[in-house]
């Protein structure tokens, strides 16, 4: 049996999605078992208690693969990159009490212990601790996954809709490596099925700058926005006045550093064979349709 955490989510949702089709069966763990969600009885759902591990491992009761896919964007009232590590350790805890066979945990490209990013070194951190437990592993490290339930993606088209202007942090030339969701699963499952501890970074086929990535994205959208030039200050003053608006987090200041930074590429060969600008072609008409809310997505009740 394999648990998926957040199979109600994003990715989440793709790897249980992807498991399911392989006729295996799925628990999740999450942080809304209520919610409304595409699987009715078929992934049961168990609620997160980290401040509990003993209790989260009875959930974990014959899982022989968890996929990891919990974490935060950025904090969020008590939703901390702190808090979220801290979790994380307790469920790996919990793994480990439950008898957990293996591991498979999405992280992200070039994770750092001594970032000053905290996403970053967040993730770096909680490699070192799976790499020491007590089960084997997988760590797939991916770029910005894109999908239909993309926020970053997804935003970009509908600001470019919508708003008169869109602004790009400096120059614009740092790059990014999208990869699709459904890769990203694909990467996921085989290395769950795997043996052995390996360390995957899952990047997909096309490399873009992200002013190539913006042009794209208007072209395919209409948009008629003047795509312009600014300081990283005045791009990031721009969304959170955006933010204050439409009642989010649009970006944040270690998201711009990170971009900015080349931390969204590989070195690696691509393992992801979606390419995103024939998913966008394919897509135009419903990217960017609707705003997606990442404090709404994550933290409404």
């Amino acid at each position: 049996m394999n648990a998926v955490t957040g199979a109600f989510g994003y990715t989440g949702k793709y790897i249980a999605r992807r498991l399911l089709k392989l006729g295996e069966r799925v628990v999740t763990l999450t942080g809304h078992p209520e919610r409304p969600n595409e699987f009715s009885s078929a992934v049961k759902a168990f609620p997160f208690q980290f401040d509990n591990p003993e209790a989260m491992a009875e959930s974990l009761a014959r899982v022989r693969v968890l996929y990891n896919t919990y974490w935060v964007r950025f904090d969020h009232g008590k939703a901390t990159y702190e808090r979220a590590v801290a979790n994380t350790r307790a469920l790996l805890r919990a793994a480990e009490t439950a008898g957990v066979k293996r591991v498979v945990h999405i992280s992200i490209t070039n994770p750092d212990p001594k970032s000053p990013l905290p996403y970053f070194r967040g993730k770096a951190i909680l490699e070192e601790e799976i790499r020491k437990a007590g089960f084997s592993y997988a760590i797939v490290r991916p770029t910005v996954v894109f999908g239909l339930e993309d926020i970053l993606i997804n935003n970009i088209a509908y600001l470019l809709r919508k708003a008169p202007l869109f602004l790009i942090p400096g120059t614009g030339q740092y790059r990014l490596q999208p990869i699709y969701a459904e890769d990203l699963a694909r990467i996921a499952v085989d290395a769950g099925h795997a043996s052995g501890n390996v360390t995957i970074d899952a990047v997909g086929p096309e490399t873009f700058t992200f002013e190539e990535l913006v042009r794209l994205i208007a072209q395919a959208v209409g948009s008629r926005a003047a795509v312009l030039h600014a300081s990283p200050h005045i791009a990031h003053a721009g969304a959170l006045v955006l933010g204050l608006l439409l009642k989010d987090v649009v970006l944040t200041s270690d998201e711009v550093a990170g971009l900015m930074g080349n931390l969204l590429i590989s070195a690696s060969p691509p393992t992801g064979s979606t390419r995103l600008s024939d998913w966008i072609a394919a897509n135009a008409a419903a990217l960017g349709a609707r705003y997606a809310s990442e404090v709404r997505r994550h933290y409404a009740d």
